[in-house]
């Protein structure tokens, strides 16, 4: 049974995703409650939103009191008979997800919906209520669950690089220039990304000059898209699958920045992606900033409290004076009125926030708030109007099938080749690589690893034969539960653990360097600070850029390398073996990804 639900500050329905137990189970309940008039024979399948709300509302409405006036909101509600229920927040919408699993299983479903919702949605949540958006966001999400459950990169977060030699490396990379190159002079689209994806695996990258660097999140959600494209997934009969999305860009805060995707097929398994940045980045990302600090306005102004309400509103105030800048730099005959309006309700709206800050005036808080559902709207209208244009897409779709037809020509004698390597990108028992194996022979006993590099969130691992099910084989469920206990651990500050089974001996070490290589030690240990450590994850937010920040706090985060590794051992391998292997494949990793690294000294 699993299911997620999002709802509005009204307790309405915006969105549901959910399983066949799920459905029956609650259209029985509802029956039974009253709460519906269908018949016994009646489809279950689908539930009423009405039966829904009726369901859920006093939960909901707890919750809602919980957070707003007590900042004491639920975050979880397990039930005895294993049920258990999660809860998140976004934009002042309720994310809730209902299933039999773990607590933290279901939190990091729920951080990857929100994440899903950000990247289609941005901050308008509400856009989930079309056909288009509903629909292209479960697809998302079902392919998500089916990566996490079959792919390992993707159960780590983490981009998984292609291992294939610097001349096809180069060769593609060229073909790729050429293309976006072409592109760009045969649309008015100056700042273009071209991707090729082999199976899930990253193979290369080309960004025009003028182009927004794309965050490993973007990448890592650009797999998931481009998966979800399968027909699997998707109904569409078309040769591209083309589509709106706002990407979060490589600034340490994620912004909203507006993409037209193209997925076009090479050929089974290999697609080739285009990303056209669209609309402006400025206004885009501004907009983002005053719908978030909008949204904690709303949340700390019913506790009536000037104190607690006043850096919230100089939070908004500053986003609405970067937000008009860039209005004014960027002036449009299709936003320009609407901005004039935005602009003009939030001086009515400062004023009455001001007069609350210095009189306590609950009259004026009132107007404010009040004022502020308009505001809303027009923060809506101008998000549609400055960062969502649907002709974009029809407009350049040719162009890119266009120019896809002739990557797609150039990279046909590599095909057959490309698509062997994403399924055996090389294994610790392969013969056919003699580099790889002389390489991984020095290693006597690891039966699997996984290194991640997470400056860049590139993962560099063997691949598995899951086919075989022997008892004495290292088993799919076996290298997610070792992934699943670190991240626990990781979670809670440990940074090193090794620990074993009847059959292996696992060990799992995350570590710093300086930019030159040299090791650095936490001034703070995450297990001694005060500060809680979000969930481990890379999609929504980056938990190893806070990991950093909380270990390193008076340091440049971009002066800090980390790097994590994951060990598998046959269980007669020896701790002091185990160790002495990690330095040396943490040290030699480059050997395997083509990049030179510095040695480094785990412990």
């Amino acid at each position: 049974m699993k299911c997620l639900l999002v709802f509005d500050h009204l307790n309405d329905v915006v969105y549901t995703n959910y399983d066949k137990e799920f459905s029956e189970h609650v259209c029985e309940f509802a029956s039974l409650q009253g709460f519906t008039n269908a018949p016994e024979n009646a489809d279950k399948s689908s539930i009423d939103d009405n039966a829904l709300v009726q369901i859920f509302s006093p939960i909901i409405t707890s919750q809602r009191i919980m957070s707003c006036q007590f900042g004491n909101s639920y975050t979880s509600i397990q039930c005895d008979d294993g049920l258990n229920m999660c809860f998140d927040e976004y934009m002042g919408y309720l994310f809730v997800s209902v299933a039999r699993e773990d607590i933290p299983s279901i939190k990091k479903f729920l951080s990857i919906c929100i994440t899903t919702v950000r990247y289609l949605c941005g901050p308008d949540v509400c856009q989930l209520r079309s056909k288009e958006k509903n629909s292209l966001a479960t697809r998302l999400i079902d392919s998500w669950v089916y990566l996490q459950s079959n792919d390992q990169a993707v159960f780590v977060e983490a981009v998984e690089q292609l291992v294939v030699n610097s001349d096809v490396s180069s060769v593609t990379l060229q073909i790729l220039r050429k293309s976006v190159d072409k592109l760009v002079t045969m649309t008015d689209c100056s700042k273009i990304h071209a991707m090729v994806l082999v199976n899930n695996k990253f193979l290369s990258l080309f960004s025009s000059q003028n182009a927004k660097e794309l965050s490993a999140s973007d990448i890592l959600f650009s797999t998931i898209l481009s998966h979800s494209s399968n027909p699997k997934f998707a109904e569409s009969e078309n040769p591209l699958d083309s589509l709106q999305i706002l990407l979060a860009g490589s600034d340490q805060t994620p912004s909203c920045l507006s993409h037209v995707v193209h997925i076009i097929p090479i050929c089974e398994g290999i697609n080739l992606l285009y990303l056209l940045e669209v609309g402006n980045v400025a206004i885009s990302s501004g907009l983002y900033e005053v719908f978030h600090h909008l949204h904690a306005m709303q949340f700390v102004q019913i506790q009536r409290d000037v104190e607690t309400l006043r850096p919230a509103f100089e939070n908004l105030d500053l986003a609405m004076k970067r937000l008009n800048d860039a209005l004014k730099r960027n002036k449009s005959g299709a936003s320009e009125n609407c901005a004039k309006q935005l602009i003009k309700k939030w001086d009515i709206i400062r004023r009455k926030y001001l007069d609350f800050i210095k009189t306590n005036s609950d009259e004026a808080l009132l107007r404010a708030e009040t004022l502020a559902l308009g505001f809303l709207e027009n923060l809506k209208q101008l998000l549609s109007l400055t960062s969502i244009d649907e002709k974009i897409i029809s407009l350049s779709q040719k162009q890119t099938l266009e120019v896809a037809k002739m990557v797609s020509d150039k990279l046909n004698t590599y095909n057959e080749f490309l698509k062997v390597k994403s399924i055996r990108n090389f294994t610790l028992g392969s013969r056919d690589s003699l580099t790889i194996n002389k390489y991984l022979e020095e290693f006597p006993g690891l039966v699997h690893f996984l290194y991640v590099d997470r400056v860049s969130h590139r993962v560099t691992a063997p691949t598995l034969d899951f086919s075989a099910d022997e008892t004495n084989k290292l088993t799919k469920n076996k290298i997610w539960a070792m992934i699943k206990f670190s991240r626990n651990h990781l979670q809670e500050g440990n940074l090193s653990l090794m620990w074993k089974d009847t059959i292996f001996n696992y060990a799992y070490f995350l570590w710093f360097e300086d930019t030159s290589g040299t090791p650095m030690k936490p001034l703070v240990y995450p297990t001694n600070s005060t500060k809680a450590l979000p969930l481990p994850s890379l999609l929504g937010s980056d938990f190893y850029q806070r990991l950093k920040e909380v270990c390193f706090p008076k340091m440049p985060s971009n002066k800090i390398r980390c790097y994590e590794l994951f060990c598998v051992h046959l269980g007669l391998v020896t701790a002091s073996c185990v160790l002495e292997h990690t330095r040396r494949l943490a040290a030699t990793i480059w050997e395997l990804r083509g990049l030179k690294a510095h040695p480094i000294d785990l412990l």
